[in-house]
């Protein structure tokens, strides 16, 4: 991911399914399991070094949050944290909605072009 944007939240933080940990260089969304193990192999280079230098998450205000969330996010609030999450938690039931969406728009399009 650090490869890819900048993330929010720093390591050792508690995340869940649907939750906005980073903002992603390119357009649209992409999901990641953060909390996923990098899996090593046997080869190895020699004098190859696998070292990750992680940058520091950027902390986003309660204004920033506000500005930066999508049209499928909220802001969550606690006396803690305050922290971007997807409306839908679940990946899958997001992609059938944004196919749902998909269609629709789709299907008004078409009418306006027979009109």
């Amino acid at each position: 991911m650090v490869d890819r944007g900048e993330l929010f939240v720093s390591v050792g933080t508690d995340v869940y399914d649907g939750m906005v940990i980073g903002e992603r260089n390119r357009d649209g969304d992409l999901n990641v399991n953060i909390t996923r193990e990098k899996k090593l192999t046997n080869m190895r280079a020699a004098g190859s070094d696998n070292t990750i230098t992680i940058r520091p998450p950027r902390q986003l205000s309660l204004d920033q949050c506000i500005e930066f969330i999508a049209e499928d996010e909220l802001v969550e609030i606690t006396p803690i944290h305050v922290r971007l999450r997807k409306m839908e938690l679940d990946k899958n039931k997001r992609a059938a909605q944004k196919r749902r969406k998909n269609i629709h728009q789709l299907k008004l399009l078409c009418l306006k072009c027979i009109h």
